[in-house]
């Protein structure tokens, strides 16, 4: 019993000793790893240093004054409240007249005050600079700050609005200028760091990543999204690759609060680019037109087309007198293609549209009735501040008439007069004489004019009769109509 005893002993001793080497052993081998990946990761980790002594003596600091009168209510505020407002969108107060606050009389003196900062860099050794038109506009003065101090009244050389460029000039020569990156080679997920003067604080380095691109937030330009620190006055400063080139514009942000909250975006540089050769070139920046109403092409309007993909530009409108329907496009036409190029989304055309030099010949694909075609159209140009032709009011139509078919979608037409389709340079079509429900959530009108239902061309009263009597009311029914001097387009909802 006693050597049982004993060995019984013995063997936990011999067991709790094996555990303890085991676990020892095991804590041994696995800490080693981590350690080895620790001291990996710690190599692998980026370092800005080289890349701020390469660009940082290229970016410069700009601030911009502009002639005040004295009582006026923004005088006061400091540069970074003003540059919120301006940027943010933000309506500068204008303050309460206090009553029986007598008017001026006479003209008050005016007098410079600081209107706000921005950030910019230096594209070319003589001295012409890039920032964002908006961190530039409408100063009276604009003062370029560089790395080593030295101050320049800078010119402005031209701004574009729509794509938020503007290029300043300072009198200077043998200047730090950037490298120009290739946007193309830009990956989701790589680093990247913006130089700038965020709250007028000079040469501020932030990084982060690439979190997306072909951001669509403008009419104009697919925006690189980043997650660096950007805030006011860091506007116009250059998004910076690991191989020292700027690859974007550090633009605009998305704040719940007018500060950083993890989400930026930059213009990219190769659009900007273009648009400062523009700029230099001739002060303005010219852009293409064809004079049609888009909008996306969803499930259900693909579907009512017959087209085999929710992809292009749906045709809403299109301008009388325009390029595109002089081409003949319509309203209801989807374009797939411009100049070869897929359009993908609505916001495709647009840019390949406007890219495209005044006075070229181009090509577009459009779908329309099952069928695809290629139409040749000559660009035209769009003009400052353009706006869309004014829609003009039907003439006074016959009195309503309504088929079971038309009640049902909420529609009372009539027939046009001789006089009416002279007018309105046409040839068939019925007036909407009163619209209710589904017509109406549609977006139809009083005197509209319809000039097809569900694909079919209607050139009167009994054609659209049978085409609404045709028509699968379980589905969205594609209506083609004129709107003073716009065709337009339209999907139906049948009530269930």
């Amino acid at each position: 019993m006693l050597m049982l005893r004993i060995r019984q002993k013995t063997l936990q001793s011999y067991a709790l000793a094996f555990m303890t080497a085991a676990v020892v052993g095991t804590s041994l081998t696995a800490v080693q790893p981590v350690q080895a990946q620790t001291a990996a990761a710690a190599r692998g980790l980026p370092d800005f240093t080289d890349l701020v002594d390469q660009v940082g003596p290229a970016v410069v600091n700009i601030r911009t004054t502009e002639r005040v009168t004295p009582g006026d209510p923004t005088n006061g505020m400091d540069e970074d409240m003003l540059e919120f407002f301006r940027r943010f969108g933000v309506p500068i107060p204008n303050g309460p007249k206090q009553p029986g606050q007598p008017r001026r009389s006479q003209p008050q003196q005016q007098e410079e005050q600081p209107r706000g900062v921005g950030s910019g860099f230096i594209l070319s050794s003589d001295g012409y600079v890039m920032t964002n038109a908006h961190v530039v506009e409408g100063a009276d003065e604009v003062i370029v700050t560089l790395t080593d101090k030295r101050e320049f009244k800078a010119k402005i050389v031209g701004a574009d609005k729509r794509s938020d460029v503007a290029v300043v000039k300072i009198d200077a020569t043998g200047l730090p200028a950037v490298k120009v990156g290739d946007v193309n080679r830009l990956k989701v997920g790589e680093w990247v760091i913006a130089i700038g003067s965020p709250f007028g604080l000079d040469n501020t380095v932030t990084a982060g990543i690439v979190s997306a691109k072909q951001r669509d937030t403008g009419d104009y330009l697919p925006l690189i999204q980043t997650d660096v620190a950007v805030n006011p006055g860091n506007s116009g400063g250059p998004l910076i690759n690991m191989r020292g080139e700027v690859v974007g514009i550090n633009s605009q942000i998305y704040s719940r609060s007018g500060g950083f909250m993890g989400i930026s975006f930059a213009i990219p540089i190769d659009e900007a680019i273009r648009v400062s050769d523009q700029l230099r070139s001739s002060g303005r920046v010219t852009r293409g037109r064809i004079g049609v109403q888009i909008e996306q092409v969803s499930k259900d309007v693909a579907e009512s087309l017959g087209l085999p993909k929710a992809q292009g530009a749906l045709v809403r409108g299109v301008e009388v007198g325009s390029p595109a329907e002089k081409a003949g496009i319509e309203a209801g036409d989807v374009i797939t293609k411009f100049d070869g190029k897929t359009v993908e989304k609505t916001v495709d055309l647009p840019r390949l549209v406007g890219n495209t030099k005044p006075g070229t010949k181009s090509t577009v694909t459009v779908f329309r009735r099952g069928v695809s075609k290629d139409y040749s159209i000559m660009i035209a140009e769009v003009e400052p501040d353009d706006k869309a032709a004014a829609a003009k009011t039907g003439a006074n139509g016959a009195k309503p008439k309504a088929s079971a078919a038309a009640e049902q979608v909420g529609l009372a037409v009539s027939e046009l007069t001789d006089a009416q389709r002279k007018e309105l340079k046409i040839k068939g079509g019925v007036r909407v004489t009163a619209v209710a429900e589904a017509a109406a959530r549609a977006g139809l009108r009083e005197g509209d004019v319809i000039m097809s239902v569900a694909n079919t061309e209607i050139h009167s009263l009994k054609d659209f009769d049978a085409a609404l009597a045709k028509a699968d009311k379980t589905k969205p029914i594609n209506v083609l109509y004129r709107r003073g001097e716009w065709a337009q387009y339209a999907l139906i909802r049948p009530s269930r």
